[in-house]
């Protein structure tokens, strides 16, 4: 039987988490520290020029609080913050296990363990690929969340499809057109198939095109989040009965993986080879198929790589101590 993380016999005492600040990588590496059990100080380092524009290589700018005593595990993402880890193994005598989350852009060998998306084709011996990223979602908070939310939805009938909407980015576009479209697949899940509605879009989703959705679904079953107080997104995504979520995100599209639910995908104009080899694989695997105004019932192995991850690295620590 596999060891869990927080009973390995070598479980590191302090850590720390290195990055430049970035909510993306900051999440990723807080969940994998929560899957391990571990209450870890967060750095966060923003050199200025020359160092951030030739990060990952070059010296370490200096950073407040980047001092030693240095800690036994240090989970670290994002290029800039590559130049601080190389000085901290360095200084710290090679006592600091390091541990990079996403393509470092140099060597896995410098490093003694790398996780990278398995879109980016990262290989070696220290490299673990996994579908989908980490994050800090479980089904305890889903469930607190669901509860806290219910009195608001009580009155949606089920199914309950949550609708997690990100929006226009550097490889896809959200355009009104496309808004329409979904507006009116959306308004059709209501009409044909009698669901309750829970949509929460995003700040890149665009005020006009979250106008049209609304406009949409104003006389459906159907409560969509206006942008004040706390988003509903994690109480929707554990009250859903399935989950429609835009191809923009990789970490949207995971964490609704994550819930063992049914996952439709709207997929937007534009893309990239390595999105396209993301969404390929999401469907190959079963948790998710393209959203085309339809609802079906499948089951899934849920995708979890935040522990996937930390076993990993619960299990490398180990190994070398």
């Amino acid at each position: 039987m596999t060891e869990s993380p927080s009973s390995s016999a070598s479980k590191p005492r302090t850590a720390w988490i290195l990055t430049n600040g970035m909510a993306g990588f900051e999440v990723q590496a807080l969940g994998v520290s929560e899957a391990l059990g571990l209450e870890p100080e967060v750095k966060r380092v923003k050199p200025g020029a020359p160092h951030r524009w030739i990060a990952p290589w070059g010296p370490a700018a200096p950073a407040e609080g980047v001092a030693p005593p240095w800690p036994d595990l240090l989970i670290a993402s994002g290029r800039q913050s590559i130049p601080y880890v190389r000085m901290i193994r360095r200084r710290s005598g090679g006592k600091t296990f390091v541990a990079i989350l996403q393509d470092p852009k140099v060597s896995p060998k410098q490093f003694d363990f790398v996780w990278a998306p398995a879109h980016d084709r990262l290989d070696g011996d220290n490299v673990l690929a996994t579908l989908t990223s980490p994050h800090r979602l479980t089904r305890e908070k889903l469930d607190a969340e669901a509860a806290r939310i219910a009195p608001r939805i009580a009155h949606l009938p089920r199914p309950r499809v949550a609708v997690l909407l990100g929006g226009t980015n550097a490889v896809y576009t959200f355009s009104e057109e496309t808004a329409k479209r979904v507006g009116a697949q959306l308004a059709g899940l209501a009409d044909h198939f009698h669901a309750g509605l829970m949509v929460t879009p995003s700040r890149r989703t665009g005020e006009t095109q979250s106008r049209i959705i609304r406009d949409c679904l104003k006389d459906k079953p159907a409560i969509m989040w206006d942008g004040t107080g706390d988003n509903p997104y994690f109480g929707f995504l554990g009250s859903a009965d399935a989950i429609v979520v835009t191809c923009d995100s990789v970490n949207m599209v995971g964490e609704a993986a994550s819930t063992g639910k049914p996952v439709y995908v709207i997929e937007l104009e534009g893309g990239s080879a390595k999105f396209r080899r993301f969404l390929d694989g999401m469907y190959a695997h079963g948790a998710a198929r393209p959203f085309v105004g339809q609802l079906e019932s499948w089951g899934y192995e849920p995708l979890n790589a935040t522990h996937e991850i930390a076993e990993a690295i619960a299990r490398a620590y180990a190994a070398r101590n």
